[in-house]
């Protein structure tokens, strides 16, 4: 069984498969760690259309996603599990970062250890002018990514799924590669990196890193490595 599957309901599934079948997301569905699913919005479409918007009561410009398609869709995910949680990209949500990152994975900020062994996220991506504000009532989870718009979900649920997926132990190459990052304690940013060539158009690697002496290596990293500028 995967450790997390997501369940995301949206009206444009060719515009994330894309993404979720390449790269880490594609070896942690192969590997098992992982499982994505696509609910379409529309085939909870109301009338011959299928139409899941409609105008706002009170006037104003755009659509609004209806109640109804999107209750249905997310209650045919909980009437095969009860225990799914929905998920929300919305500006009234809680700021994404790092630390709720850890904690929809189910994982120890210091050791990545699993925590919780199988979860199930709803991610709905909304669409248009926004959402009836009822629909809130059918969600587990509200979240933002910052003080910005955009045109729909589809982004969103890539970044969730994405920072939350990486951290599962067998996602990433090395046992402690989410360990060592930027974010990984707070608002630290990781030590600077670096690869061959040693000397690259006269700009060169820190003679320490090259010197094999990991104790002295591990004190220079600790001492640059800094924190988010405000």
């Amino acid at each position: 069984m995967p450790k997390i599957k997501f369940t995301i309901i949206t009206l444009f599934p060719e515009a994330l498969k894309p993404y979720l079948d390449s790269s880490m997301l594609y070896k942690a569905q192969d590997r098992g760690i992982i499982a994505i699913e696509y609910v379409n919005l529309r085939d909870f479409g109301l009338g011959p259309h299928k139409s899941v918007d409609d105008t706002p009561y009170g006037g104003g410009d755009g659509m609004l996603l209806r109640c109804e398609p999107v209750f249905a869709a997310i209650e045919s995910v909980k009437a095969v599990n009860p225990d799914a949680e929905a998920i929300l990209p919305t500006p009234v949500g809680m700021t994404w970062n790092q630390d709720l990152a850890r904690q929809f994975a189910g994982v120890d900020a210091q050791s990545q250890s699993q925590e919780a062994p199988e979860r199930h996220y709803i991610i709905l991506c909304p669409h248009y002018e926004g959402y009836d504000e009822r629909i809130l009532t059918i969600i587990d989870h509200k979240i933002s990514l910052g003080n910005y718009v955009l045109t729909g979900g589809e982004l969103p649920a890539l970044i969730l799924i994405d920072s939350i997926s990486r951290l599962l132990p067998g996602v990433l190459g090395g046992e402690t590669s989410a360990l060592i990052e930027s974010f990984s304690d707070g608002d630290n940013l990781e030590y600077p990196q670096y690869t061959k060539p040693a000397d690259f158009r006269g700009l060169k690697v820190p003679e320490i890193l090259l010197s094999g002496d990991h104790g002295k290596i591990a004190a220079w990293r600790a001492e640059h490595s800094g924190k988010k500028a405000n």
